[in-house]
């Protein structure tokens, strides 16, 4: 297994992202003739948002971004695309020379709290053409030979415990794969509450507005990536707030500081 040598801060670096705004959340008859009504695109504010986002990555992180792995949900792949966008018009950083590969992993929560039972397949099944969702960024950037760390979709009915472990999991497994690369894991709601729950160890409940998305650092103890391996640690957050207390809104931006966060919510 080969590992990219650009991480020479010492640190790994993961930030999950949440999805920007989908059509259904403002077009409320959208879904009735809807061909996929449990997989609605961004509206174009969300396209806007998401490449801001990938704006305010490239000029205010300070670290180069070597991967991006995004759930199959067409709103979730359109928002990679408009990041990765933004992230390749910085020529003089290594983010012109980042890799996408969809992750199933970090898709959607499958049961009814995620996807209402109206909308949802009546077979309880979830199809995607791999195929066209990668032809959907630029050319070069789609790396084919990365394996998924959950080769398929969970089944419909999926339980609170098995969502929360299958988010966590994946972000384990990708950063122990990838140790000397900084990651992009681009999700939903659930996944990006999910990683906070985990990491910030708080119960208290949090707002993720569209493009939120939290960062997280653990240490890299070889200049190979190999040695035991550190836990993640939340050392920023963008988009996120205390549920009940000054929510952000869907329709704008929202970025509040780590001291204010807290909490899981249950729906993307």
């Amino acid at each position: 297994m080969e590992f990219a040598k650009s991480n020479i801060s010492g640190h790994q670096n993961v930030i999950v992202m949440r999805h920007g705004d989908r059509v259904d959340r403002f077009e409320p008859l959208w879904a009735s003739t809807a061909e996929r009504p449990w997989d609605p695109p961004l509206i174009h504010d969300g396209k806007v948002r998401a490449f801001q986002t990938g704006q305010r990555i490239s000029s205010q992180v300070s670290f180069p971004i070597h991967r991006v792995f995004v759930s199959p949900f067409l709103r979730c792949i359109q928002t990679a695309v408009q990041v990765v966008a933004a992230l390749s018009t910085v020529p003089s950083t290594d983010n012109s020379k980042l890799k996408v590969a969809i992750e199933f992993g970090l898709c959607e929560i499958l049961n009814s709290i995620a996807i209402k039972s109206n909308v949802a397949p009546k077979d309880g099944k979830f199809d995607f053409n791999i195929s066209d969702l990668e032809a959907m960024f630029p050319e070069g950037t789609v790396d084919h030979n990365v394996d998924m760390v959950y080769e398929e979709l969970p089944q419909w009915g999926e339980s609170e415990e098995g969502f929360r472990g299958r988010y966590v999991n994946t972000l384990k497994a990708l950063a122990e794969k990838y140790p000397s690369e900084n990651l992009l894991l681009i999700t939903h709601r659930g996944g990006v509450s999910t990683i906070l729950y985990k990491y910030l160890k708080d119960p208290t409940k949090r707002f993720v507005d569209y493009c939120g998305c939290v960062d997280l650092r653990r240490p890299v103890l070889s200049k190979d990536g190999f040695g035991e391996p550190v836990d993640f640690k939340v050392v920023n957050s963008h988009g996120v707030s205390l549920k009940n207390k000054n929510a952000c809104p869907n329709t704008g931006p929202c970025t509040k500081p780590i001291s204010d966060l807290a909490g899981l919510i249950r729906t993307s």
